[in-house]
């Protein structure tokens, strides 16, 4: 059979396209290198809790045609991210708000706090030279040190001082006592996980598992007219420019038998002899009673070729690779690239489905 679009890649972007182009009539074959459907998002139920398999994942976006999109496939909660870090016992409320710095300075007032940041930030005099420089101008010495510094080096594998500025272009510091992370006008998690928000939207299409599109090239490009690809661009050129880096992620996920292990969804460890960034237990996303629990270690590491990448190390050297990719992919008529891997951004969720509708209004409008 042939098909009008080959999707590679089950996850949010390709199971966006597809069922825009299924409900046009189109004919559509999705294929998957994993296992299962979802990408990223993939939940996984153990004791009826949802388990964020790749890490925690909250739905929050300021795109209301996003919003209304996402509605269409699952019911949201009203879940709000709310962290917590851990800097050697002491706990500090995310983002940075009065709750934070009444906790680290006890005082009260928003001018109490915006004195001691201002006075903290003046340590910087010129333009900021690394990371390190750039938080410090931004948040000030004690905020940098006890919940910036050891988490964004282990996070980054690097020593703040050997990052560049520019990857914090800012740091929200909020002088209200909200512990509200995000500012965005929509925000929660699918009742019943993300694996079953895009069920429903592959419902109807074809879906084989297991199958990696570059071991099969020639079987599976011979089956479609266009392909949607959204796997790792320069593996597809088989990494003919060079390799783009990525930073990977380990996880280790525990059963607890208590109700309630460290009372809310999401701990960060901001010091840097911890090896993990942070602590999720799942059952807080759903508001969960269950007399069990489980619980994730997050352990940022190297990452390297045939392992899954998370987050694009997205400086000089490798945007500029990137661009030479984009230059090679202008050149195939056939294949289009999305998503986080085929067009090497950190995204968030929103941002790939706006990115997928944007796609169908060009593709198929």
């Amino acid at each position: 059979m042939k098909y009008d679009y080959l999707v590679v890649g089950a996850g949010p972007f390709g199971a966006v396209f597809a069922h825009e182009a299924h409900k046009r009539g189109k004919s559509v074959l999705v294929i998957d290198r994993r296992n299962h459907i979802a990408g990223n998002l993939y939940c996984e139920s153990k004791d009826d809790i949802n388990i964020h398999v790749y890490g925690a994942h909250i739905f929050n976006t300021s795109l209301k045609h996003v919003w209304d999109y996402v509605n269409q496939f699952a019911e949201f909660n009203h879940y709000v991210n709310s962290p917590v870090a851990n800097y050697k016992g002491e706990m500090y409320n995310l983002p940075f708000n009065m709750n934070t710095f009444s906790k680290m300075w006890n005082i009260r007032t928003p001018k109490e706090a915006q004195d001691i940041i201002t006075k903290q930030r003046s340590a910087i005099t010129s333009e900021p030279k690394n990371l390190e420089e750039q938080a410090i101008s931004l948040v000030g010495t004690d905020i940098y040190e006890k919940l910036i510094k050891g988490y964004t080096e282990k996070q980054w594998g690097r020593k703040c001082t050997e990052l560049p500025a520019f990857i914090i272009k800012r740091l929200p510091v909020r002088y209200t006592y909200d512990n509200n992370y995000f500012n965005d006008r929509f925000q929660g998690i699918p009742m019943g996980g993300y694996t079953k928000m895009i069920e429903r939207m592959l419902e109807g299409i074809e879906v084989r598992l297991g199958v990696d599109f570059l071991k099969h090239r020639d079987e599976y490009e011979a089956l479609a007219d266009t392909i949607i690809y959204t796997g790792p661009i320069d593996e597809y050129f088989d990494y003919s420019e060079g390799v783009l880096e990525y930073r990977g992620l380990h996880f280790e996920t525990e059963r607890l038998e208590e109700e309630n292990h460290q009372g809310v969804a999401v701990v960060n460890y901001t010091e840097g002899d911890i090896p993990y960034t942070r602590i999720i237990e799942h059952k807080h996303f759903e508001f969960g009673t269950q007399p069990v629990t489980y619980v994730t270690k997050e352990y940022p590491k190297d990452w390297k070729i045939g392992e899954e990448a998370y987050y694009p190390v997205n400086d000089v050297k490798n945007l500029d690779l990137y661009a030479t990719y984009v230059k090679k992919a202008e050149t195939i008529s056939n294949v289009i690239f999305g998503g986080r891997l085929g067009e090497y951004k950190y995204y968030d969720m929103d941002k790939v489905i706006a990115s997928a509708l944007a796609l169908v209004e060009k593709e198929l409008a």
